[in-house]
């Protein structure tokens, strides 16, 4: 997997050489968000919380639900991490509280990562082994935002670590923000003590290194090389793939925004790379042995949203906005379960009425004032139904007029259930 980084300082998205050079300074963070998480997750960083000089989180915040995002910098309680999780953190990242124990020692702080393993789980905690070579080719754990030297070895402490996170994530702190190369040896030494995911991270600034890591089955966390435009994403999203394991063609799976699988391929590099190009899925056609875009000839194409490798690399899952059946018989999936009802599914039936109202269509009369008033009934006739039916048949009254007046009002079915996933995970 290939996860593109945003550094923000002061409110910006930054790049920084060895964390502490300014190269390159950008305002436009949501638009980075929207555009990385084609590729995989975007890993969002707050370097002023890091190094202890204040907070960028309103900035962070609508980034969280704009993309599949790991956050870390400055983030030292479970409360904080939690918080961070119901606001949409798919992934906590942390690093210099790992390190350092309540009475300031440089050590493990085992209590502080069973606090969060109950707090968030394993599954969601990463832990940055951020480390400088200290001679003879061994590499020492460094915290505060890569300032401090905490005298812990790399291989030792992520050992000591792994059984708390789901991940670790490495950062060569001597290449950093350099584009001179990653040092594979240090990977090459995790790769072998652990059995977690790894990510490495700096100095990476060829494809070539991409594939290197890949073959060591790690993933690869990219800046400077994706701001300068030395690696372009695409490039380096189908170099991370396992092509050595499955020959020139990887199965792709189409999948609605809503979860419903469409339809299955087979991508080889060309199709991969058209994907991004055209923003549409694209499929090598095995009985023709072509490039082949779904929907070029009758319309129904699959918008592409983003595109993720499976766990191995092997397999690919597109999540795609399908422009009419995804089936060449017209069905909507291939697998001809037909559409699933779905609240997003009622939503776009609703707005469509607003937007090209037909003659006789009722929801095209509903302003604002009459919806209004059909919900507060609605939930009235919920509240004294009384057999099961009766509640049914109330409950999808209330549920059609209140999603009409949501959609009048501008509001998405995605956003009322990114509240509801908040609450549950606060």
């Amino acid at each position: 997997m290939v996860i593109a980084s945003i550094d923000v300082q002061d409110g910006k998205v930054v790049q920084l050489k060895q964390g502490r050079e300014l190269v390159l300074q950008r305002d436009n963070a949501a638009e980075l968000a929207a555009e990385f998480d084609r590729y995989g997750e975007v890993a969002v960083i707050d370097l002023d919380a890091a190094m202890g000089k204040g907070s960028n989180i309103e900035l962070v915040k609508p980034l969280l639900r704009k993309a599949q995002c790991r956050v870390g910098g400055g983030i030292r309680t479970p409360e904080q991490a939690k918080e961070l999780v119901s606001l949409g953190a798919q992934k906590i990242i942390l690093g210099s509280p790992v390190f350092r124990t309540p009475g300031g020692e440089f050590a493990v702080n085992t209590a502080f990562l069973e606090a969060l393993v109950k707090t968030i789980g394993r599954e969601r905690i990463i832990v940055a082994v951020d480390a400088k070579g200290s001679g003879g080719g061994n590499y020492g754990i460094v915290v505060d935002g890569w300032k401090t030297p905490t005298g812990l070895d790399l291989i030792a402490a992520a050992k000591a670590v792994e059984p708390y996170a789901s991940e670790l994530l490495f950062t060569c702190v001597d290449r950093e923000g350099t584009m001179t190369g990653i040092d594979l040896n240090p990977v090459e030494k995790l790769r072998a003590a652990v059995s977690c995911t790894i990510t490495a991270a700096g100095g990476v600034s060829t494809l070539a290194e991409i594939e290197a890591l890949a073959a060591l089955g790690c993933d690869v966390q990219l800046g400077m090389a994706i701001y300068t435009g030395k690696i372009a994403l695409a490039d380096a999203f189908i170099a991370s793939l396992n092509w050595k394991k499955t020959g020139a063609l990887i199965p792709v799976i189409a999948q609605s925004p809503d979860g419903q699988v469409l339809m299955t391929g087979f991508a080889d590099r060309e199709a991969a790379a058209e994907t991004f190009k055209r923003g549409s899925l694209c499929f090598h056609s095995r009985t023709r042995n072509k490039l082949w875009m779904k929907g070029e000839t009758s319309g129904h194409t699959l918008k592409l949203l983003r595109l993720r490798a499976d766990c191995d690399r092997d397999a690919l899952l597109a999540v795609v906005e399908p422009a009419g059946p995804a089936c060449h018989t017209g069905a909507y999936t291939c697998f001809d379960t037909g559409r699933r009802y779905t609240w997003e599914y009622l939503q776009a039936i609703i707005a469509e009425r607003f937007r090209n109202p037909t003659p006789g269509s009722y929801t095209a009369t509903l302003d604002d004032a009459l919806v209004r008033e059909k919900v507060m009934e609605e939930a009235e006739e919920v509240c004294t139904a009384k057999t099961h039916d009766e509640i049914v048949w109330e409950a999808a009254d209330l549920l059609y007029f209140t999603t009409a007046l949501i959609t009048r009002a501008g509001v998405t079915v995605g956003e009322v259930l990114d509240e509801l996933d908040r609450r549950h995970k606060k």
